[in-house]
């Protein structure tokens, strides 16, 4: 374990030490007045723990598994796009701290190095995240390099039929890598039930479905036969005024009802956050915001430092709650309470500078 950094707090400060404007907008915004994001944070913050004590919490295990693949903590790194803005390696860099730490990375297709190249620089299980920019020969083009270079799994996004209006960007006119290309939308637009159906028939993989933000579409998913639901507003990037992802959780989970597992991302920093996401049905949560600012702060040892930090803080929260295993959390150990803190993108932390870094 490293100890340069105590906090991801000092994370964050180092990340925006390092990046620019541009590249540390394009990291912490979201999409026009930033609400869904706000409310991202939100929801964990009127969440409350209900702890029980006089329990042995001499050891404790803070692994589970996930799509048959052990992993260290509940916690995926999730695809972001364009990587290399934060750390010239960009997702080989994410792909060696998953694979150091021991978690799964979804390889965002949007991303440098290629996919097969990020698959290459570790052996541990990876899932390739695709976004439809093409048609259908061109999306068979993808599924096949990805099933050649050796993903486990694949992952389509659903919630970018239309590119949103990103204002910090926007005001200093920076564009991402990935949308500096031309590109044709009307393909992430057509996108259908009946797409799906079709793109999971012949990918053969374990298939997941990001962007799930109802009961109605949870319960679609499954009787589509999709195995994992990755309930997601796209960490407040897409749509504006949407729900905080942990207030979509609860009626996910009952739609879902067993047959399928649960993902949920958007405004996770802390390992309470994991705990809460756990205990109201989700088998793992995904982080986007830490994992860049991981990167940036110090490539593949700043993500690891992320993550071991993240750990830590389960570790410390479980023996408190007295929980000794993921899998003994349950809806009886959390309730509804107040929010504290006005929400924002890091309100999860009390120490810093101003309260906030923009």
């Amino acid at each position: 374990m490293t100890t340069d950094f105590v906090t991801n707090e000092e994370i964050v400060q180092e990340a925006r030490k390092r990046l620019g404007q541009g590249p540390w907008d394009y990291l912490v915004g979201a999409s026009e007045s930033e609400t869904t994001m706000r409310r991202n944070r939100l929801a964990f913050d009127r969440i409350a723990f209900r702890p029980r004590v006089l329990v042995d919490v001499s050891k404790t295990d803070t692994s589970t598994t996930f799509m048959g693949h052990d992993m260290r903590i509940p916690v995926l790194l999730a695809p972001v796009g364009s990587l290399q803005v934060f750390i010239p390696e960009g997702g080989a860099a994410a792909a060696k701290a998953a694979g150091q730490f021991g978690v799964i990375h979804v390889v965002s297709s949007v991303t440098e190095p290629s996919l097969e190249e990020t698959m290459a620089v570790t052996d541990s299980p990876k899932i390739f995240q695709l976004y439809i920019h093409g048609d259908w020969d061109w999306t068979k083009e993808m599924i096949d390099r990805a099933k050649n270079a050796g993903y486990q799994g694949l992952c389509i996004t659903t919630d970018t039929a239309n590119y949103s209006r990103r204002e910090r960007p926007l005001l200093t006119r920076w564009t991402p890598v990935s949308q500096r290309a031309p590109r044709n939308p009307v393909w992430a637009a057509s996108v259908t039930w009946e797409s799906i159906d079709r793109i999971k028939e012949y990918a053969g993989l374990p298939f997941m479905l990001k962007g799930i933000a109802t009961a109605s579409d949870a319960a679609l998913a499954v009787e589509h036969g999709v195995d994992v639901i990755w309930v997601s507003n796209h960490g407040g990037r897409q749509l504006d005024h949407g729900l905080g992802t942990m207030d979509m959780l609860p009626e996910i989970v009952d739609a879902a009802g067993g047959r399928a597992e649960i993902v949920v991302d958007g405004g996770v920093q802390r390992g309470s956050d994991v705990l809460k996401a756990v205990a109201m049905g989700a088998k793992t949560v995904s982080i986007g915001k830490l994992q860049g600012w991981g990167l940036a702060a110090n490539g593949t040892a700043g993500l690891v430092r992320v993550l071991e930090i993240l750990q830590e803080e389960i570790r410390v929260a479980m023996g408190l709650m007295g929980v000794t295993s993921v899998d003994q959390l349950s809806p009886s150990y959390v309730c509804k309470a107040e929010a504290t803190t006005q929400p924002h993108e890091m309100s999860a932390w009390v120490n810093m500078p101003g309260g906030r870094i923009t």
